[in-house]
Order: structure tokens, then sequence, then C-alpha cells
């Protein structure tokens, strides 16, 4: 069932044409705004919890917003005795506007998410990485500047690393006992077996992930035990004369 799962996130990677996956980003953070004005978040249903990281880029996304609308403005006067640029413009600044609001709702409303089953890592509306709770060897509280070196990032990605910074900084560390897939936006697939991101509340975040990880040891022992029961009871049973 896990292995389904996990399929399901990866089969959204496929390679259907770079196009198309621009497009559906786009569908995907144009929605996140709706989502946001409802107070609503994408994927968080009963018994998930929510690890939001959109607090630590508010700051810089609403910076950009306020920028784009004062130029906006500014270009709209400029040009007003330029209609057809004038209009031409103005479509292409509040599109810019609605574009950085677009990530900011895009992170709001795609928190990462914590189950029973595993642990769901988001990158706003451009990636997706599902982790099974079974394969996670370790979590920790780690916080990490990542190097902004393209470089740098494809030797990390060649060891196995993905790093899902947020304002320049990661501080949730973990490792795999095994490998997941994570998507890219433009469907480049890489095996990894660690996985960094930002939490805003990354100490709060690593405590949740291991008390998931305490129940779901402390369930798989009582179904394991409750097997052995329901074997040795069929075994006696079947040993017992009538």
């Amino acid at each position: 069932m896990e292995r389904r799962r996990e399929a399901r996130y990866v089969g959204a990677g496929r390679e259907t044409g770079r196009g198309r996956r621009l497009l559906a980003y786009e569908g995907r953070w144009m929605a996140s705004l709706g989502l946001w004005a409802a107070r609503r978040r994408h994927g968080v249903g009963p018994g998930r919890q929510p690890l939001g990281y959109a607090r630590a880029q508010a700051p810089m996304m609403y910076g950009f917003a306020f920028v784009c609308t004062v130029e906006t403005v500014g270009v709209g006067f400029l040009l007003a005795k330029y209609p057809v640029v004038h209009w031409i413009m103005l479509v292409l600044d509040v599109y810019a506007v609605l574009m950085v609001l677009g990530f900011q709702a895009a992170a709001v409303t795609r928190p990462h998410v914590l189950g029973p089953d595993g642990l769901r890592v988001r990158g706003g509306a451009s990636m997706d990485v599902w982790i099974p709770l079974e394969r996670i060897a370790s979590v920790r509280y780690d916080l990490r500047f990542p190097k902004a070196e393209a470089a740098g990032r494809q030797s990390l990605e060649r060891a196995g690393v993905l790093e899902m910074a947020v304002a320049a900084q990661t501080c949730v560390t973990v490792e795999l006992t095994e490998p997941v897939t994570a998507v890219k936006l433009l469907g480049q697939r890489v095996e990894v077996r660690t996985v960094r991101f930002h939490a805003d509340g990354g100490r709060a975040a690593v405590a949740a992930i291991r008390e998931e990880l305490a129940a779901g040891k402390e369930m798989a022992a009582e179904k394991t035990a409750a097997e052995r029961e329901t074997a040795a009871g069929q075994e006696t049973a079947a040993v017992t004369p009538v």
C-alpha cells in the first residue's frame, strides 16, 4: 500500500512535457490563492498534522509584492498616453503581483503534512515528496544555510541529498533507510536518502515526527504480538484432541 501511495506522488513527475508541467504548476499556485482566501489548506485531513514553513519567507514575498504594486502604479502613469502599451504592461504587472502572492499562498496552503502513514514534504506548488514512516531512520534539528552555487546542489544530489530551503535555510534533516524519489518542477527525478527541509517551528516539527515514529513502532509491536498470539492459539487448537 505504501508503495502504491509513493508511486502516486512519483507518478505526477512522469515526463509529460515541460510546457504541461509548467501549466500545471501555474494552476496550482493560482488555486492556492483561492485556498488562501478561503483559509483552507491542501492535503491536510483528519488525523494529519500540518508543519508550516511559509513564515520565514513572508517578509520577502510581501516586500516583492509591494514593490511590484508600486511599479504597476508608476508605469501606469508613465504610459497613460499610450493605451495599447499601457494595457499590455498593466496585464503583465498585475500578473507579476499575483504570481508573487501565489508563491506565498502556495507555501501557506501547502504545508508539510505528518500522518500515521508518512511525512509529506512540500515546497509550495513546485515539489511534493512522500516519505513513508517506516523508511525514516532518524530525524534531527539541523540548522543549515545551503550554498546557492548550482555545482554544490548537483554534488549533493549525486550524494543522495535533497535540500528544500526556505529563505535560504533548512532546519530539519531526515535520514532514510531506503531511498525515495523526488520529482522536480520540470520532471527531473532524484533518488535521495537524506531530505533537508525548513519548518517554522523546527524543533517542534522534529519532536512531532519522533512522536509519530514512536507511535508507529508501538502499533507495529502490538500488531506483531497479536499475530503471534493468534498463531499460537491456532497451533494449540490444532494439537488439542477433540
